[in-house]
Parts: structure tokens; sequence; C-alpha cells
């Protein structure tokens, strides 16, 4: 059956009190909208069509991609209306709607909404809820069957006392949807269209009205304020940590854990509190983060260690790897094996080879590192010339001492030394000692400056 998406995202969100429009407030790093689209596009459609309204062009600006189609709702009438405005694209025999701030929708349980669906039958997706306040109630006859949904405002106070609710989650034969739509009528408290009309025009014409439920109620939860969008934030961190703990992941405290974007996690990965993880992160076996960690678009490989207060960025770490605290990896940084990064050290597009150390307080951009070279305390490429970018390569075996700039270009060969407080501006050959600093001289009758008081 082919299939296309509806999503409703043309609200304003007054009760979010910002200027961006609702669906694009994030959660775990991607706006509510992204998450539903990420969502819609795993069932395959042949397309998804995007109701947009308020902030329109800041919505349609954030996401371009050939298999969306943004259709503007000017007036907000309601979502009987909303669906309405995408009706003259529609070709595929399903159509399921979803809404844009409701980003924690599960694949599965679309999945199997959409196996309710035939040329006879509709799919509604419902929820039971202790205080189902705020929700359209399902209407059921003696048999259990769906009669209609009845929205909160119209209800009667004995049609309010159902707990089944209505999550607007809905997928139907595309050849009846126009019919219903076109009958729909806005003689209600609110003055609206709404979609839920569908559901009592669908059983008088002889349809049968079928409800999946989620197994999770959040993930029909929608965010109108920022309170919900915090309650969403912490379910979501949540889900993700019981699927990594599921996978053979140590989480220090599930509660203080955040990932942001996609992780892939091997066994016997242990992770300390307030861990921040963004992008694309593969973290393989054995590898142990400390507290207070961002990591993003990353690789660590197996063995690999992050100390406490660490900020990796675009890197990879080799197996066995040491890192921090306190360290910095900035885009296009790659450790080999068993190299050792300490603190308050920052790499930028940095290649460290097998067994190299850079134990603290330095700075190494654009460099090459041969293996087992030790790299001394508040040594520094200088890379920059205020123009371009400029290469340091240091071979095997090599020893820079402590308080060093190595001014870029500059190649300092395998085995050599560089002299503690040296400026290397030159190239070193192999094996030879390098000293790049001024003679010391002591000044005999020195006399320190007094200050000069002052009438």
């Amino acid at each position: 059956m082919s299939l296309e998406v509806v999503i409703l995202a043309a609200g304003q969100g007054t009760r979010m009190c910002s200027a961006l429009p609702k669906v694009l407030h994030p959660v775990a790093g991607d706006s509510m909208l992204g998450h539903v689209i990420h969502s819609a596009r795993k069932l395959n459609p042949q397309r998804i069509h995007v109701v947009i309204g308020h902030g329109a062009d800041i919505v349609r600006e954030q996401f371009v991609a050939d298999d969306l189609n943004f259709v503007l709702q000017d007036k907000q009438l309601g979502t009987g209306h909303a669906v309405a405005q995408a009706l003259p694209y529609l070709t595929a025999e399903n159509v399921l709607i979803l809404y844009g701030d409701v980003p924690l929708i599960e694949v599965n349980t679309l999945q199997r909404l959409l196996k309710k669906v035939t040329p006879d039958q509709l799919g509604l997706l419902t929820v039971t809820l202790a205080d189902a306040t705020g929700y359209g109630r399902i209407v059921r006859d003696s048999k259990h069957r769906v009669l209609a949904i009845v929205e909160h405002k119209d209800a009667t106070e004995a049609q309010r006392s159902i707990t089944e609710g209505n999550t607007g989650i809905l997928a139907v034969p595309g050849k009846r949807l126009a019919d219903w739509l076109g009958r729909l009528s806005n003689n209600n408290v609110q003055g609206e269209y709404y979609l839920t009309d569908v559901i009592a025009m669908a059983v008088d014409d002889g349809l049968v009205v079928a409800t999946e439920q989620p197994l999770d109620a959040m993930e029909v939860q929608g965010a109108n304020d920022r309170k919900q969008l915090a309650e969403l934030e912490r379910h979501y961190q949540l889900r993700e940590g019981r699927r990594l703990m599921a996978l053979g992941v140590t989480l220090r405290d599930p509660a203080r854990f955040d990932v942001r974007g996609e992780v892939t996690a091997g066994r016997d990965v242990v992770i300390d509190v307030n861990v921040v993880l963004e992008g694309r992160v593969i973290i393989e076996d054995n590898v142990n983060i400390g507290p207070n960690c961002v990591i993003k678009n990353s690789t660590l490989r197996k063995g690999s260690v992050i100390k406490a207060n660490s900020h990796i960025d675009g890197a990879v770490l080799g197996e066995g790897s040491d890192v921090g605290p306190f360290a910095r990896l900035r885009p296009g940084s790659v450790l080999e094996a068993r190299v050792h990064v300490g603190n308050f050290v920052e790499l930028k597009n940095a290649h460290l080879s097998e067994g190299a150390k850079v134990g603290h307080l330095t700075y190494l951009g654009d460099a090459q590192v041969g293996a087992r070279t030790n790299i001394g305390a508040g040594t520094i490429t200088c890379n920059y010339d205020g123009v371009n970018k400029h290469k340091t390569l240091i071979g095997e075996d090599v020893f820079i001492g402590s308080n060093n700039s190595l001014v870029a270009p500059v190649d300092i060969f395998s085995g050599a030394t560089t002299a503690a407080g040296s400026t290397i501006t030159q190239n070193v050959p192999a094996d030879q000692l390098a000293v790049g600093r001024a003679r010391q001289r002591n000044i005999d009758g020195w006399k320190r400056p007094v200050k000069i008081k002052k009438d």
C-alpha cells in the first residue's frame, strides 16, 4: 500500500512565550518537528506534507529536502482545515496524520496503526489516561465499537468521565479523506473544523474504526509550554538511557545523562554523571567516560578512557587512549592506540601516532606527531600567521622540552630533542638537540623599582 504522511505544524504555541515557532523548540538536540519527520521517514512514505502557518518561512528554511512538501495554512481554523490544505497533493492509498509537536512517537507504534487500515477501515491511535482532561473522548457503543470523538470542551459530564482519549494521530484510506473533510462543520464551541469529526462520518458511512494504543503514553504527549517541553526532554533521555543499558552500558545515574543525536555503544561501557553525547557518537567496548564530559561526532575505540570535564568534538580516539581531565579535542583530532592526552591540552586537526604523550598545558594545531614522542608542558604550535594555517611535523621518539613554541611550518625529525624554553623556527635534524632561547644574563646591582608616592 502506498503511503503519504501529513504533519500538522502550523500552531503558534503562545504558551511557549517565544519568537520561535513551537515545532522548532528542541528536544534532545533536534526540533520537535525534526523528530516527527525522522520517524515519518522510517515508514518509507512516497512523500511527507508539512502544514505550516506561524513562522512558516523559518520552519521551511530549517528543513529542505526532496521528500518534503510544505503547505501553507494562512488561517488556523482547526485540525480538519489544516489537513484539507494538503488534500490537493495527496495521491496515495493511505494517509497518516501526525503532529509536529508530538516528538516521541515510536515508529513501531505507527507501523501497528497502519496495519489497521483497509479500504473499509481506518486506524485511530488512542490513549488511556487516569486523567484525560483536555483530550477528546472516545465514545463507544455497548459492543465496544467506536462511534465518535467528542472534544473535551463539547463533552457532557458523563463523556468527560471516559478515560480513553484521542491522540489525534489517524491513518485513513486516501480515497475517503476528501469526502469527509468536505463535510466538516465548524458548529462547535471553538468555531473550528475538527478532524475528529471524521470518525463519526466514517462510522455513518459503514467503516470500522480500529484503535491502537502506544506502549507508553508519553509517546503521544505534546508540548504546549516550557514545562511540558522539559518533561519530554527528560523522558526521551530516560528512554535512551534504558536502550543503552540494555546493550551493556553502565550509566552511573540515568537521570543525569543526555543524548542529543545518535549513539552506538558496545559492551562494558561505563558513563559517569552529567555526560552529554551529541551528533553521531560511536563508543566501542570497555570505554570509560568520566563525569561532566561533552562528546560530539566522535569515535571512541576499545578501552579508551576520557577523564572528567573533557570536551571531544569531531575526534577519533584509538584503542587504549587516555584523555583528560580537562582536555579539549577539536575537529580533526586523531589519536592512535595508547596515546595519552593530559589535563588542559587542546588539539585541533592534530594526528598523534601510537604511544605519543602530551601531558599538560599544551596546544597542538595542524600537527603530525610520531609514535612514542613526548611533548613537554606548555608547548604550543604556532600554526597561524594571521592569514594561513601551517603544519608542524614531528617524527618518532622526539622529546619536546617544556615551554616550547614550535613556529610552523617546521619539521622536527625522529629522535630529535628540543630544549626547554625554546622557540623553534627551523627544522631540527634527526637525533640532534635544538636550543632556541636567549642567553641568560644576571645583572649585578640591579634595583627593583618602587612606587613613587603621590603628593
